[in-house]
């Protein structure tokens, strides 16, 4: 329609070609107002014909925004909002399988460029650690598919027999990494933390690093936002060493907060909304961009605890 339009009105906007034969009939400034109409009614027309486009695109857009913000907002359950502190204390350094047996475990390999275990190449406890590590780039995909690098058994706390830890929660791990982050595209993710009882993990707080080499949350205050309260910025995060990282997490849904320490210096924190109160589920292990080729991480030592207060 919108370009029968076009051609209908490009028509009569302008002469023939038998008329253009007479063009001794036609002043320059007859020329000009046909020219000038014609262009009108070419750029109102155009107007309304990208009028649907736009109003289509734009409806699009605000699908895609309302299954994003589904896709990263938790509904509160009344079990999460009485649940009460009881110095409940989850730990592990890695020396046996069996303890994430009730829990999801990655596939390993997984995407055929990723794999995981337990280890004594490096250990900074026992005999074992957890390794990961990255063979080669990850697959190329879009929003909602995800294709970052994985490796980890996840801590699905809300499956133990008491369910998910009330927070405030204190967060020990050691951390061996080995890897190089050189690109704007690239980071890794220490630790990731969820709010949400699925298999969705809606809301979540990371530990992240990428090109600019200092550890900081992310996810805060909000999803897919990276704002804080205090941020250390020229602290670069040292490879080939064993460091500690400590997360104090509180998930209040009156408005929570996170603070991170590499080793005994304090390195971010942040507010953090879309919470419950419960800390449900958290991994740690290799988490990063598909940008990335190579690179292994260990962990060891890890302990997740309630606490009363963050220190």
């Amino acid at each position: 329609m919108c370009r029968l339009l076009m051609e209908s009105e490009a028509n009569h906007a302008l002469p023939s070609s038998t008329d253009w034969m007479k063009v001794q009939h036609f002043t320059s400034r007859s020329l000009l107002r046909h020219s000038t109409r014609f262009l009108f009614l070419v750029l109102l027309i155009s107007f309304q014909c990208q009028k649907p486009k736009e109003n289509k695109t734009l409806e699009l857009l605000a699908g895609i925004t309302l299954a994003y913000q589904a896709a990263t907002t938790i509904v509160c359950t009344t079990e999460q909002l009485n649940k009460t502190q009881n110095g409940r204390v989850f730990q592990t350094s890695f020396e046996s399988t069996n303890e994430f047996s009730s829990f999801y475990i990655v596939p390993s390999p997984y995407q055929s460029v990723a794999t995981h275990g337990q280890s004594s190449e490096q250990k900074r406890t026992g005999t074992y650690s957890h390794k990961a590590s990255i063979s080669g780039l990850g697959p190329n995909c879009f929003y909602p598919q995800n294709c970052n690098h994985r490796g980890y058994p996840t801590i699905q706390l809300n499956k133990l027999a008491s369910g998910g830890f009330k927070t405030p929660v204190l967060i020990e791990f050691h951390v061996y990494l080995d890897m190089e982050l050189t690109t704007s595209q690239d980071w890794f993710s220490f630790a990731t933390f969820s709010a949400d009882t699925s298999d969705a993990w809606r809301r979540v707080v990371l530990v992240n690093i990428d090109s600019k080499d200092y550890v900081y949350l992310m996810h805060v205050p909000s999803h897919n936002q990276n704002i804080h309260t205090y941020q250390v910025t020229n602290l670069p995060f040292p490879r080939r060493q064993w460091k500690k990282i400590t997360t104090c997490l509180d998930f209040s849904p009156q408005g929570g907060f996170a603070k991170v320490w590499v080793d005994s210096t304090l390195v971010s924190t942040a507010n953090v909304l879309g919470g419950c109160g419960v800390l449900e589920q958290a991994h740690f292990g290799l988490y990063a961009s598909p940008s990335l080729s190579a690179g292994t991480v260990y962990n060891d030592d890890l302990r997740i605890e309630e606490v009363n207060i963050c220190p």
